[in-house]
């Protein structure tokens, strides 16, 4: 028994010599190398990225900020990324072009759309008959948004007039000229066009009216969805989810220290200037939302997507095994 009891320590004195009995895939040298978007998906992640930097997390990182989804793509396929903050659409659309070879862990930015325009009438998507709407992108999240808000509000598209621009610097310069027009943005583009322009104000926040319209089976206006690699997750589990931890913190730390927030999120290039970054903050709904809350906002949107354009998510909805 006394020599089966210094077989036993000898292993573990062996193994804290070691730097300690590591979960299947921990080592190290294990980089986690985490992909966001210039916008709300980075700005939940500020404190994350400014703590890495400082060596204060178990993991470490190593962060790519992106302008757009597709600059994400090719490197979480390629395995360059083991992790990307994406929108909820692009994210299903990866999950279907892999096979499966994503899974969904958090909601990290619930809706951040809003209708913004100079006539200060417009109080419900009712008002919005007979006005010219300017969005970014035809067949994206803001078109798909506006157009099922639009129906499920008893309008059809043909009682608007639906102008598509390529970025959301257009829209706003489209509403500078015509301020009765109603534009289609995302924060913090709606704070900046707002204070550049006076006469401009958000007179519909989309995700209160997505909210109003889905009371009953939990869907919601999803902007963010984190995604890991399946092999990375299966082969780092303790890394992942030490990422999440961290996220989850990064994101209450982001809303509840607007002020120190906007000084990280302008260090990072985000947003300019601080003041222009505290005041979008707010508006932008950085969250941390996992489990089964995940799961039905998410999968309760993807379906109304798939139902507008099968293509838009992906061509069929993900299975059971994307959310974890």
């Amino acid at each position: 028994m006394k020599k089966i009891f210094a077989t036993i320590l000898m292993g573990l004195l062996a193994c804290a010599m070691l730097g300690g009995c590591k979960e299947k895939g921990q080592s190290d040298d294990l980089i986690v190398k985490v992909g966001s978007l210039k916008g709300p998906t980075s700005i939940g992640l500020v404190k994350l990225m400014d703590d890495a930097e400082k060596g204060l997390t178990d993991n470490r990182y190593e962060f790519t900020m992106a302008v757009t989804a597709d600059e994400l793509l090719p490197k979480m396929i390629s395995g360059d990324l083991d992790i990307a903050l994406v929108p909820a659409n692009v994210a299903s659309v990866l999950c279907n072009k892999t096979d499966g070879g994503v899974v969904a862990v958090d909601i990290n930015t619930l809706g951040v759309l809003y209708a913004v325009s100079g006539d200060d009438s417009i109080s419900s998507i009712s008002d919005l008959a007979g006005k010219t709407i300017f969005v970014t992108n035809k067949g994206t999240t803001p078109d798909y948004a506006i157009q099922y808000l639009l129906t499920s509000n008893g309008l059809s598209v043909e009682e608007v007039t639906l102008e598509y621009k390529s970025e959301a610097t257009e829209v706003a310069a489209c509403l500078k000229e015509n301020p009765e027009a109603v534009g289609i943005l995302p924060q913090p583009f709606v704070t900046v066009a707002c204070a550049q322009n006076e006469e401009l104000s958000a007179v519909l926040d989309l995700t209160k009216e997505w909210d109003g319209i889905q009371t009953e089976n939990g869907s919601r206006l999803v902007t963010g969805v984190t995604i890991v690699r399946k092999d990375f997750f299966d082969n780092n589990e303790k890394a992942v989810k030490a990422f999440m931890e961290d996220h989850k913190n990064s994101a209450e730390y982001v809303n509840t220290n607007v002020d120190d927030a906007a000084n990280l999120v302008v260090n990072l290039g985000i947003i300019e200037k601080a003041p222009i970054a505290a005041k979008a903050i707010p508006n932008c709904n950085i969250t941390y939302i996992d489990g089964e809350d995940m799961k039905k906002a998410l999968s309760g949107y993807l379906e109304v997507l798939y139902s507008q354009d099968a293509s838009s998510i992906g061509g069929t909805l993900p299975g059971e095994e994307f959310y974890y």
